[in-house]
């Protein structure tokens, strides 16, 4: 099953729940418009080379189209439409002003110097720069992107079309960026973590936790887990695993990061494969890397309480059918990880009135989202005895619906 395919299954299933016609979920469902463009550049070496990049903008009725752009080579129209749907329905899930959006160029950054990625991201600009802006759709980092990328973009759109600081979120924080946008996905993981665990009557303190990957979503929401006296028994990166029973010094951890580019031969811990940590036993199993991880290959031997999808589109349909099967609370991507989405959206509001917050505010107003969406999720699915992830897109669908109508069809 391919990512859109399964993305619209989660959603068809919510639909066929709400009793919705075929024909509202057909406009729902598609993509208002798609974006392909070839990018053309010369190399460092004086060769040429082409890339392909993609924007689809899949539904702007409760506002801006908003989402990330990555450049890795996985990334084509099924995976950017998969994705930007996800957009949709999190912006909507979380009650932020944007509609959904996603794309990236397909390549791989680490075969490309740093002045040979400033080209190819402003040549991406310089084609795509009429279908977006602050108002119409707003781009912001994903895999592989960052801040440095985002000043690129803004920068060679501000060419064209003058100063416009909202017209990327993610920014450098010299350069219009929002203190705590960088923490903001892994900070909404960790909360929705607590907000999860007391559902079961648990709480940080007394839980074990299991993380694929350690990019800048599960290592801020490591941090946040431990300062909060949770345990994180492993972690990964490209290159493996890394596990001790008795908890990661998630502090050394980081600085071994810094100094290793890579979390592997981290003292004191084992080194162990993707596949041996996937299976751990633990209370909190965070994906926080690419998507397709849980399949029906492996579902069953999944050895957790509550997963968390950091990442987006990590569990296919039939994984998880068998974690509803087995009572593991799964607590959807397009929950989990909207922390991002909502401190974009603190940034956009910043920089259109140009006027900065604290990150004490920003902090204290994240956290007031993160905790009403989850408690709302919650109530919904536990009275209409479904998954957190069909109650999550029963809202989602419910007000991207209402201002579709009220807009007029």
């Amino acid at each position: 099953m391919k990512a859109f395919e399964a993305t619209n299954y989660y959603l068809k299933k919510a639909m066929q729940t709400m009793d919705l016609s075929d024909h509202i979920q057909h406009l729902l469902i598609q993509p208002q418009r798609e974006v392909k463009v070839k990018i053309g550049i010369e190399l460092d070496n004086g060769e040429l080379a082409n890339f392909t990049g993609f924007r689809m903008q899949h539904n702007n009725s409760r506002g801006p189209y908003k989402g990330g752009l990555r450049f890795h080579p996985t990334v084509d129209e099924d995976h950017a439409n998969s994705l930007a749907s996800l957009m949709t329905w999190k912006t909507a899930v979380v009650d932020v002003p944007f509609g959904g959006a996603k794309g990236g160029i397909n390549c791989d950054p680490s075969l490309l110097s740093e002045s040979e990625l400033e080209r190819v991201t402003r040549k991406f600009i310089q084609q795509i720069h009429d279908v977006i802006g602050p108002t119409v759709d707003i781009p912001a980092p994903d895999v592989n992107t960052s801040g440095r990328e985002m000043a690129w973009m803004m920068d060679e759109y501000s060419k064209i079309h003058g100063f416009n600081p909202g017209i990327v979120t993610g920014k450098p924080l010299d350069l219009f960026g929002a203190d705590g946008r960088e923490e903001a996905t892994g900070r909404g993981c960790w909360l929705i973590c607590e907000e999860a665990l007391k559902t079961l009557n648990r709480s940080m303190q007394d839980a074990t936790f299991v993380m694929q990957g350690f990019g800048n979503v599960a290592s801020f929401a490591a941090q946040f887990i431990d300062e909060s006296g949770g345990k994180t028994l492993a972690v990964s990166d490209i290159n493996g695993g890394i596990y001790n029973s008795e908890g990661l010094d998630i502090a050394k951890l980081m600085q071994h990061m810094k100094d290793n580019k890579t979390v592997i031969n981290f003292p004191g811990a084992d080194n162990i494969t993707q596949d041996e940590l996937l299976r751990l036993n633990c209370d909190v199993l965070m994906p926080a890397a690419l998507g397709e991880v849980f399949t029906k290959d492996n579902a069953d031997e999944i050895n957790c309480k509550i997963i968390i999808e950091a990442a987006n589109g990590p569990t296919m349909p039939e994984a998880d059918e068998i974690f509803n099967q087995r009572n593991i609370l799964v607590v959807p991507d397009i929950l989990s990880n909207a922390g991002g989405v909502a401190c974009s959206y603190f940034e956009w509001v910043q920089n259109m009135q140009h006027f900065s917050w604290t990150l004490e505010k920003t902090r204290t107003e994240l956290d007031l989202i993160m905790q009403k969406a989850f408690n709302k999720v919650h109530q919904l699915a536990k009275s209409k005895k479904v998954s957190y992830r069909t109650a999550a897109f029963i809202i989602a669908i419910g007000r991207v619906g209402k201002t579709t109508v009220l807009r007029g069809i």
